[in-house]
Protein backbone atom coordinates (compact mmCIF):
# COMPACT_ATOMS: atom_id res chain seq x y z
CA UNK A 1 0.00 0.00 0.00
CA UNK A 2 2.75 2.52 -0.37
CA UNK A 3 -0.02 5.47 -2.42
CA UNK A 4 -1.46 5.20 1.26
CA UNK A 5 -0.15 7.17 3.90
CA UNK A 6 -1.16 7.63 7.79
CA UNK A 7 -0.23 11.16 8.86
CA UNK A 8 0.00 12.79 12.34
CA UNK A 9 -0.45 16.52 13.15
CA UNK A 10 0.90 17.21 16.64
CA UNK A 11 -1.63 19.94 17.66
CA UNK A 12 0.39 20.63 21.16
CA UNK A 13 1.83 23.86 23.04
CA UNK A 14 5.47 23.86 23.94
CA UNK A 15 6.98 24.12 27.88
CA UNK A 16 7.58 27.99 26.58
CA UNK A 17 11.45 28.57 26.27
CA UNK A 18 11.86 25.52 27.62
CA UNK A 19 14.15 23.42 25.29
CA UNK A 20 14.58 20.24 27.40
CA UNK A 21 11.01 20.25 28.40
CA UNK A 22 9.41 20.44 24.86
CA UNK A 23 11.67 17.75 23.68
CA UNK A 24 9.79 15.90 26.20
CA UNK A 25 6.90 16.74 24.79
CA UNK A 26 7.55 16.49 21.14
CA UNK A 27 9.04 12.57 22.31
CA UNK A 28 5.46 11.65 23.91
CA UNK A 29 3.49 12.80 20.82
CA UNK A 30 6.27 10.96 18.61
CA UNK A 31 5.57 7.75 20.98
CA UNK A 32 1.75 8.28 20.47
CA UNK A 33 1.66 8.21 16.84
CA UNK A 34 3.78 5.33 16.35
CA UNK A 35 1.19 3.29 18.46
CA UNK A 36 -1.57 4.59 15.95
CA UNK A 37 0.86 2.99 13.48
CA UNK A 38 1.65 6.94 11.64
CA UNK A 39 4.25 7.25 9.08
CA UNK A 40 4.66 10.89 9.20
CA UNK A 41 4.39 13.11 11.82
CA UNK A 42 4.44 17.14 11.98
CA UNK A 43 5.17 19.94 14.28
CA UNK A 44 4.41 23.42 14.55
CA UNK A 45 6.84 26.59 13.43
CA UNK A 46 9.42 27.01 16.31
CA UNK A 47 7.80 24.74 18.29
CA UNK A 48 11.04 23.87 20.30
CA UNK A 49 11.26 26.08 22.26
CA UNK A 50 8.42 28.13 21.12
CA UNK A 51 7.33 30.91 19.19
CA UNK A 52 8.92 34.52 20.31
CA UNK A 53 5.21 36.16 21.93
CA UNK A 54 6.47 38.60 24.18
CA UNK A 55 7.80 40.80 21.02
CA UNK A 56 4.41 41.72 20.25
CA UNK A 57 3.80 42.09 24.31
CA UNK A 58 7.01 44.28 25.35
CA UNK A 59 7.42 46.94 22.77
CA UNK A 60 9.80 44.67 20.89
CA UNK A 61 10.92 47.47 18.58
CA UNK A 62 12.43 49.62 21.13
CA UNK A 63 15.84 50.11 20.96
CA UNK A 64 17.97 48.81 23.46
CA UNK A 65 15.59 47.63 26.13
CA UNK A 66 16.47 45.29 28.88
CA UNK A 67 13.28 43.42 28.81
CA UNK A 68 13.38 42.18 25.31
CA UNK A 69 17.44 41.63 25.77
CA UNK A 70 17.05 39.51 28.92
CA UNK A 71 13.93 37.14 27.22
CA UNK A 72 16.37 36.96 23.92
CA UNK A 73 19.21 35.76 25.71
CA UNK A 74 16.58 33.33 27.69
CA UNK A 75 15.20 31.96 24.09
CA UNK A 76 18.72 31.54 22.44
CA UNK A 77 20.35 29.46 25.91
CA UNK A 78 17.20 27.44 25.07
CA UNK A 79 17.36 27.05 21.20
CA UNK A 80 18.20 23.84 19.36
CA UNK A 81 22.37 23.64 18.15
CA UNK A 82 22.28 20.29 16.40
CA UNK A 83 25.70 19.95 16.10
CA UNK A 84 25.94 19.72 19.53
CA UNK A 85 23.44 16.68 19.35
CA UNK A 86 19.98 18.62 20.48
CA UNK A 87 17.59 16.44 18.55
CA UNK A 88 19.70 12.92 18.66
CA UNK A 89 16.85 11.57 20.98
CA UNK A 90 14.53 12.63 18.26
CA UNK A 91 16.01 11.02 15.47
CA UNK A 92 16.32 7.63 17.57
CA UNK A 93 12.72 7.79 18.01
CA UNK A 94 11.99 8.16 13.88
CA UNK A 95 14.24 4.60 13.93
CA UNK A 96 13.21 3.01 15.87
CA UNK A 97 9.26 3.50 15.25
CA UNK A 98 9.75 3.88 12.07
CA UNK A 99 8.15 7.22 11.81
CA UNK A 100 9.59 10.57 9.37
CA UNK A 101 9.53 13.41 11.24
CA UNK A 102 9.03 17.50 10.64
CA UNK A 103 10.05 19.32 13.25
CA UNK A 104 9.83 23.15 13.62
CA UNK A 105 12.68 24.47 16.02
CA UNK A 106 14.46 27.64 16.78
CA UNK A 107 18.11 26.30 15.64
CA UNK A 108 21.14 27.82 16.68
CA UNK A 109 23.41 27.03 14.02
CA UNK A 110 27.50 26.55 14.80
CA UNK A 111 28.18 27.21 10.92
CA UNK A 112 26.63 30.77 11.22
CA UNK A 113 28.87 31.58 14.65
CA UNK A 114 26.71 29.94 17.23
CA UNK A 115 25.09 33.37 18.52
CA UNK A 116 22.07 34.39 15.96
CA UNK A 117 18.87 32.07 15.92
CA UNK A 118 16.44 30.92 12.74
CA UNK A 119 13.27 29.58 12.69
CA UNK A 120 13.97 26.25 10.75
CA UNK A 121 12.24 23.49 9.51
CA UNK A 122 14.09 19.86 10.28
CA UNK A 123 13.39 16.51 8.19
CA UNK A 124 14.09 13.44 9.71
CA UNK A 125 13.19 10.41 8.18
CA UNK A 126 12.20 6.99 9.01
CA UNK A 127 15.41 5.30 9.89
CA UNK A 128 16.52 8.58 11.63
CA UNK A 129 18.35 10.69 9.61
CA UNK A 130 18.09 14.48 9.21
CA UNK A 131 17.91 14.76 5.50
CA UNK A 132 17.22 18.70 5.36
CA UNK A 133 17.20 21.73 7.90
CA UNK A 134 15.14 24.54 6.63
CA UNK A 135 16.19 28.25 7.67
CA UNK A 136 13.54 30.34 7.20
CA UNK A 137 14.12 32.75 4.04
CA UNK A 138 12.18 36.10 5.47
CA UNK A 139 11.17 36.17 8.91
CA UNK A 140 7.89 38.49 9.75
CA UNK A 141 7.48 41.33 10.52
CA UNK A 142 8.50 41.71 14.55
CA UNK A 143 9.87 38.18 14.26
CA UNK A 144 13.40 39.54 12.50
CA UNK A 145 13.94 41.16 15.94
CA UNK A 146 15.12 37.83 17.28
CA UNK A 147 15.80 35.49 14.08
CA UNK A 148 17.90 35.71 11.09
CA UNK A 149 16.70 35.23 7.42
CA UNK A 150 17.85 31.97 6.29
CA UNK A 151 18.76 30.66 3.12
CA UNK A 152 18.04 28.47 0.02
CA UNK A 153 19.82 25.29 1.38
CA UNK A 154 16.76 23.73 2.95
CA UNK A 155 14.52 23.70 -0.07
CA UNK A 156 14.35 20.39 -0.55
CA UNK A 157 11.95 17.18 -0.96
CA UNK A 158 12.08 14.05 0.00
CA UNK A 159 10.78 10.45 -0.78
CA UNK A 160 8.29 8.93 1.53
CA UNK A 161 6.37 5.80 0.18
CA UNK A 162 4.94 6.99 -3.09
CA UNK A 163 4.78 10.80 -2.18
CA UNK A 164 7.51 13.63 -2.48
CA UNK A 165 7.28 15.87 0.57
CA UNK A 166 8.96 19.14 0.84
CA UNK A 167 7.71 22.20 3.70
CA UNK A 168 7.72 25.98 3.76
CA UNK A 169 7.87 28.01 7.20
CA UNK A 170 4.61 29.77 8.31
CA UNK A 171 4.32 33.00 5.98
CA UNK A 172 6.64 31.59 3.49
CA UNK A 173 4.19 29.57 2.61
CA UNK A 174 3.05 33.10 0.26
CA UNK A 175 6.06 33.26 -0.99
CA UNK A 176 5.39 31.76 -4.45
CA UNK A 177 8.81 31.28 -5.82
CA UNK A 178 10.11 29.18 -2.88
CA UNK A 179 6.53 27.16 -3.38
CA UNK A 180 7.99 26.84 -7.52
CA UNK A 181 10.83 25.60 -6.21
CA UNK A 182 9.67 22.71 -4.20
CA UNK A 183 7.13 21.88 -7.16
CA UNK A 184 9.79 21.86 -9.59
CA UNK A 185 11.80 19.22 -7.26
CA UNK A 186 8.25 17.33 -8.01
CA UNK A 187 6.81 17.91 -4.40
CA UNK A 188 3.13 16.44 -4.14
CA UNK A 189 2.56 16.44 -0.09
CA UNK A 190 3.43 20.07 0.81
CA UNK A 191 4.19 20.66 4.96
CA UNK A 192 3.30 24.14 5.89
CA UNK A 193 4.10 24.91 9.95
CA UNK A 194 2.46 27.75 11.39
CA UNK A 195 3.19 29.35 14.82
CA UNK A 196 -0.80 29.02 15.60
CA UNK A 197 -4.26 30.08 14.92
CA UNK A 198 -6.58 29.67 11.73
CA UNK A 199 -6.49 32.96 10.40
CA UNK A 200 -3.14 31.62 9.22
CA UNK A 201 -3.97 28.21 7.41
CA UNK A 202 -7.79 28.82 6.52
CA UNK A 203 -7.02 30.47 3.16
CA UNK A 204 -3.54 29.70 2.10
CA UNK A 205 -3.68 25.82 2.92
CA UNK A 206 -6.39 25.29 0.32
CA UNK A 207 -4.40 27.48 -2.51
CA UNK A 208 -1.69 25.88 -1.78
CA UNK A 209 -3.45 22.39 -2.58
CA UNK A 210 -5.28 23.87 -6.13
CA UNK A 211 -2.57 25.61 -7.42
CA UNK A 212 0.07 22.90 -7.00
CA UNK A 213 -2.35 20.07 -7.36
CA UNK A 214 -0.55 18.32 -4.19
CA UNK A 215 -2.13 17.54 -0.50
CA UNK A 216 -1.48 20.26 2.19
CA UNK A 217 -0.73 19.32 5.57
CA UNK A 218 -0.68 22.94 7.56
CA UNK A 219 -0.02 22.08 11.38
CA UNK A 220 -0.31 24.89 14.10
CA UNK A 221 0.54 25.04 17.99
CA UNK A 222 -1.28 25.76 20.48
CA UNK A 223 -0.79 28.60 23.15
CA UNK A 224 -2.60 30.20 26.17
CA UNK A 225 -1.97 32.63 29.00
CA UNK A 226 -1.84 29.76 31.64
CA UNK A 227 0.96 27.82 29.62
CA UNK A 228 4.03 31.10 30.30
CA UNK A 229 6.27 28.41 32.57
CA UNK A 230 6.30 30.79 36.04
CA UNK A 231 10.06 30.84 35.43
CA UNK A 232 10.16 32.91 32.46
CA UNK A 233 12.15 36.28 32.71
CA UNK A 234 10.05 39.40 33.13
CA UNK A 235 6.69 36.89 32.65
CA UNK A 236 4.45 39.66 34.69
CA UNK A 237 5.46 42.02 31.80
CA UNK A 238 4.78 39.64 29.14
CA UNK A 239 1.21 38.76 30.86
CA UNK A 240 0.30 42.11 31.79
CA UNK A 241 -0.78 42.57 27.95
CA UNK A 242 -1.57 38.43 26.96
CA UNK A 243 -4.43 37.77 25.63
CA UNK A 244 -6.33 34.60 27.08
CA UNK A 245 -5.29 32.48 24.13
CA UNK A 246 -2.10 33.73 21.68
CA UNK A 247 -2.39 30.45 19.39
CA UNK A 248 -5.56 28.79 18.67
CA UNK A 249 -4.48 25.83 16.39
CA UNK A 250 -5.83 25.58 12.77
CA UNK A 251 -4.22 22.43 11.66
CA UNK A 252 -5.67 20.90 8.98
CA UNK A 253 -5.33 19.24 5.94
CA UNK A 254 -6.31 19.75 1.90
CA UNK A 255 -6.49 17.49 -0.98
CA UNK A 256 -4.99 18.11 -4.02
CA UNK A 257 -8.68 19.79 -5.54
CA UNK A 258 -7.90 21.72 -2.90
CA UNK A 259 -11.09 20.91 -0.45
CA UNK A 260 -10.74 19.85 2.53
CA UNK A 261 -10.11 16.98 4.35
CA UNK A 262 -9.59 17.71 7.64
CA UNK A 263 -10.81 21.22 8.31
CA UNK A 264 -9.18 23.59 10.34
CA UNK A 265 -8.92 22.25 14.15
CA UNK A 266 -8.85 24.75 17.15
CA UNK A 267 -8.26 24.28 20.37
CA UNK A 268 -7.69 20.52 20.39
CA UNK A 269 -4.63 19.84 22.22
CA UNK A 270 -3.01 16.61 21.19
CA UNK A 271 -2.84 14.49 17.91
CA UNK A 272 -4.87 14.77 14.53
CA UNK A 273 -4.58 11.44 12.40
CA UNK A 274 -5.95 11.14 8.79
CA UNK A 275 -5.06 8.53 5.91
CA UNK A 276 -3.73 9.89 2.77
CA UNK A 277 -3.80 8.73 -1.07
CA UNK A 278 -1.13 9.22 -3.62
CA UNK A 279 -3.47 8.31 -6.41
CA UNK A 280 -5.40 11.69 -6.01
CA UNK A 281 -2.28 13.61 -6.99
CA UNK A 282 -2.01 11.83 -10.21
CA UNK A 283 -6.15 12.57 -10.68
CA UNK A 284 -6.09 16.43 -10.24
CA UNK A 285 -2.83 16.29 -12.24
CA UNK A 286 -4.58 15.53 -15.19
CA UNK A 287 -6.03 19.25 -15.86
CA UNK A 288 -3.11 21.26 -14.37
CA UNK A 289 0.47 20.61 -13.52
CA UNK A 290 2.23 23.88 -13.05
CA UNK A 291 5.71 22.53 -13.58
CA UNK A 292 4.81 20.46 -16.18
CA UNK A 293 2.23 20.30 -18.97
CA UNK A 294 1.00 23.25 -18.02
CA UNK A 295 3.92 25.12 -17.69
CA UNK A 296 5.92 27.11 -20.46
CA UNK A 297 9.99 26.98 -19.24
CA UNK A 298 10.86 28.65 -23.03
CA UNK A 299 8.95 31.62 -21.51
CA UNK A 300 9.64 31.47 -17.48
CA UNK A 301 12.29 29.81 -15.29
CA UNK A 302 13.14 29.86 -11.85
CA UNK A 303 16.96 30.23 -10.33
CA UNK A 304 17.38 28.93 -7.25
CA UNK A 305 21.06 29.01 -4.72
CA UNK A 306 21.01 26.15 -2.40
CA UNK A 307 24.30 26.75 -1.20
CA UNK A 308 24.20 26.95 2.55
CA UNK A 309 25.16 30.73 3.45
CA UNK A 310 28.48 31.32 5.61
CA UNK A 311 30.28 34.47 6.63
CA UNK A 312 33.61 32.87 6.54
CA UNK A 313 35.18 30.53 4.42
CA UNK A 314 38.50 28.97 5.49
CA UNK A 315 41.01 27.53 2.67
CA UNK A 316 43.04 24.54 3.62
Amino acid sequence: MQNLLKVAMAQISPVWLNKAETLKKVEEAILDASKENCELIVFGEGLVPGYPFWLALTGGAEWNKDVNKEIHAHYVKNSITIEDGDLESICALAKTHNVAVYLGVIERPLDRGGHSIYASLVYINQVGEIKSVHRKLQPTYDERLTWAPGDGNGLQVHPLKDFTVGGLNCWENWMPLPRAALYGLGENLHIAVWPGSDHNTKDITRFIARESRSFVISVSSLMNKTDFPENTPRLNEILEKAPDVLANGGSCIAGPDGEWIVAPVLHKHGLIIETIDFNRVYEERQNFDAVGHYSRPDVTQLAVNTERQSTVRFNK
